[in-house]
């Protein structure tokens, strides 16, 4: 069979034109309850001996839909849709984890996974140790008779930090340690775990899968049988099911996320390029430079190097002058989507963690993190270039 390119893929992924009267666009079914034709049917279906539905918060059409869609793009047997992704990351973590295991996990990632593991260790006694992720061999070193999973976020939030996802994954698997990859950043566009041997991947599909700042939600892929554990667990008692209408706006993002991601790479790599050079920068972390510490492995596990940048202006009072300046470039906390998002990093999403912490994890005061969007590029640059005055 002829292997489809990733934007051609993205377009038809999960389609299936006998269903919903050959509708180019999946339907929305605003349905919470399923009738049943008769008493077996219902049992049936309720039990999960026959395909189905019967309630909202258990499985929807469009929900499938975009699940089919996603275990297609990630190459995964099967897909979990949540209502975030933190929904997502929760969901990972307690399928895989119980009382009294281990977690190893980077030093620098997303801020508030960092408080999700410090949350289940108080509250659950699921400690995790946190190594610096961009030396595969820090996992195995970590790794104790009682750890059950590997967390892996690459390219990292927010100083695009790129781990081995394929020698992490080794490591895990002779050790017996399912390996999980937060593929937020990079998109199934730029790069693809499951190949390289990881168990797991999460989105927050938040950010590029829809790419327009109007939804919350999360995507889980990987084998059918984690897959349905999580379905029938962490999914299901802990409520965090997706609306069928934020489904459905998932599903629309999707279409266009090669189109997407190609102008968010090119754009960033450009601006990469240019604010390297800038005397106002103190330093640009970016996985397509030529010297960023991990552009090796990236080149070897990534299509693309993606949209994020960090900037370091110096200090907390440049960076503060610097949101405060910019007129196309917008002010605002997340990422992914189709304009360019400025923030700085120390002084909001990494404030709820220690002095201590930031400083380990590399977030300097000065750190901006840039997601750049699909604007004219020469736009993005002259407004940077004015605001760095």
């Amino acid at each position: 069979m002829h292997k489809f390119s990733f934007s051609t893929l993205a377009v038809h992924a999960g389609e299936d034109r006998t269903d919903n009267y050959g509708a180019l666009s999946v339907p929305i079914y605003p349905a919470s309850v399923f009738a049943f034709q008769d008493a077996d049917e219902g049992i049936a279906i309720h039990n999960y001996e026959k395909p189905g539905y019967f309630y909202g918060r258990l499985g929807n059409p469009t929900q499938m839909a975009l699940e089919k869609a996603m275990a297609e793009l990630e190459g995964g047997e099967a897909a979990l849709a949540l209502a975030s992704g933190m929904a997502a990351i929760s969901a990972a973590a307690f399928t895989l984890l119980k009382a009294g295991d281990h977690v190893v996990a980077p030093e620098s990632m997303y801020s508030t996974t960092t408080n999700f593991l410090h949350h289940i260790q108080k509250q659950f006694d699921i400690e995790t140790t946190f190594v610096d992720a961009t030396d595969a061999e820090a996992y195995s070193a970590a790794a104790r008779s009682n750890t059950k999973m590997f967390w892996v976020e690459t390219p990292s939030n927010p100083l695009v930090r790129v781990t081995d996802i394929a020698e992490v994954s080794s490591i895990g698997k002779l050790a017996g340690i399912p390996t999980v990859v937060d593929n937020t950043f990079a998109t199934p566009c730029n790069q693809r775990p499951l190949e390289l041997g990881a168990d797991l991947v999460i989105h927050s599909a938040t950010k590029y899968l829809g790419g327009h700042s109007d939804l919350t939600a999360g995507v889980m892929v990987g084998p059918g049988e984690l897959i349905e554990k999580a379905r029938q667990g962490a999914a299901k008692f802990y409520g965090g099911n997706i609306a069928p209408q934020v489904a459905w706006l998932v599903l629309r993002g999707i279409k266009t996320l090669g189109l997407r991601m190609e102008r968010h790479n090119e754009n960033a790599a450009e601006l990469a390029r240019r604010l390297q050079e800038h005397p106002k920068v103190r330093k640009v972390h970016y996985p397509g430079l030529s010297f960023h510490p991990n552009h090796d492995i990236a080149v070897r596990q990534m299509h693309g190097f993606g949209g994020i940048l960090g900037v370091d202006v110096g200090t907390a009072e440049a960076a503060k002058s610097f949101v405060n300046k910019v007129k196309v470039c917008t002010f605002a906390t997340s990422l992914g989507g189709v304009e360019t998002l400025i923030q700085p990093v120390a002084l909001m999403t990494h404030a709820t963690l220690t002095q201590e912490e930031r400083e380990s994890s590399g977030v300097g005061d000065g750190l901006l993190r840039i997601s750049v969007g699909i604007e004219s590029v020469e736009d993005i640059w002259q407004d940077i270039y004015n605001a760095l005055g």
